[in-house]
């Protein structure tokens, strides 16, 4: 506790910096509503991150919030390293670790989000030395928490099964949604939308492959993949692209800023993710939440998280399926609005302020703990 009896909770932010995708929007939208919580004077939120965050006034809004700035540098060596040694000395009352992995003997009581285990699932998706460290440190991080949190019933039993941790310290609180409102009186393009980083597992090669199949003849359909380029083995999606007679007709994109994101989804007339393995999958659900139908492949997390708001195409089909459901979605009116007629059932699931008030009364628990 701090001298004032706040419940001080030390947070690994590192995630916050540079264009934050994945787990970066998960703590940012989290640590929005922590800090403006009307109980706010009772914690107090440290950030440790390896540079200065430029935006950290803005969540100075209630709460207290601090950063660390503990020696610099990135990956396992800054986390083992500075940011071991800066919580060891500042001694929080809990430490909140959203990225799967935490400093080894820390000192501190530990609360980790473990998002997936797909470096343990399918580790052919990762270099031997990446999935490596993945496993090893994310068992470790597993085994000394006092509270793992995951995203889905489907992470939990991965989890379980995979890592072997105890039942009675796992928690699932799904994510919220980010809202991305439709825009009324828009006309939608015959744009094709994926978001997301680009892993194997999310199967771009046939998502190009499908739509240069469900798009024959519409010489001004557009594929738009957004994401950064996580893949092992590489992907080269231009070649891939050029194989496919389609390379015009596609655009590459690291990263969008949110209203680039916003005008996207506002365009797009179809939304196709074929991951074969997530946690949760959030883009999907924005996409929706935008107008958009999903496209998705059949899996048992895709089938928890969507319900019956996507088209779903079996993994024995892929290719054939989602040129089908393109061709389909991108000119039967009735077809699209069948599948956002269940988009709000879907999305009322899934609230930010849900998640961000059920995560800090778990991580508030065990930082209360005697």
């Amino acid at each position: 506790m701090s001298d004032d009896g706040a419940l001080t909770i030390g947070i690994d932010a590192r995630e916050l910096l540079g264009e934050a995708t994945g787990v970066g929007r998960y703590l940012a939208e989290l640590l929005k509503r922590w800090v403006v919580k009307k109980d706010g004077p009772r914690r107090q939120f440290v950030l440790y991150t390896p540079e200065p965050l430029p935006f950290l006034e803005t969540l100075s809004a209630g709460a207290p919030v601090y950063q660390v700035v503990a020696g610099s540098g990135t990956g396992t060596w800054w986390e083992q390293t500075h940011l071991r040694r800066a919580v060891r000395s500042d001694r929080p009352d809990v430490f909140f670790a959203p990225a799967y992995t935490a400093p080894l003997a820390l000192g501190v009581p530990l609360v980790v989000t473990i998002h997936d285990v797909s470096f343990a699932a399918h580790p052919e998706w990762f270099s031997p030395r990446e999935g490596a460290r993945r496993r090893l440190l994310t068992r470790q991080a597993a085994r000394s928490a006092a509270l793992i949190l995951t995203d889905s019933e489907f992470s939990r039993r991965e989890i379980l099964e995979r890592l072997s941790a105890p039942s009675e310290r796992l928690l699932v609180i799904p994510p919220g949604v980010t809202r991305r409102s439709p825009v009324s009186g828009r006309n939608r393009e015959p744009l094709v939308l994926f978001v997301g980083s680009i892993f194997n597992r999310r199967r771009l090669p046939e998502t190009i492959v499908a739509f240069a199949e469900g798009t024959v003849g519409r010489a001004d359909a557009r594929l738009v993949i957004v994401g950064a380029d996580r893949s092992y083995p590489r992907l080269d999606l231009e070649r891939l692209g050029d194989a496919a007679g389609v390379r015009q007709r596609m655009e590459i994109l690291r990263y969008a800023p949110e209203a680039d994101l916003d005008d996207l989804y506002a365009r797009a007339s179809v939304f196709v993710f074929l991951s074969e393995y997530e946690g949760f999958g959030l883009t999907p659900l924005e996409a929706l939440s935008a107008g958009v139908p999903i496209v998705v492949l059949d899996t048992p997390i895709s089938r928890e998280v969507y319900g019956d708001a996507a088209w779903y195409v079996s993994a024995d089909n892929t290719v054939r399926g989602a040129g089908e459901a393109i061709a389909t979605l991108m000119d039967d009116a009735r077809a699209a609005a069948a599948i956002l007629s269940h988009a709000p059932d879907v999305l009322s699931r899934y609230s930010w302020d849900t998640a961000a008030c059920q995560t800090l009364d778990a991580i508030t628990r065990v930082g209360e703990r005697p």
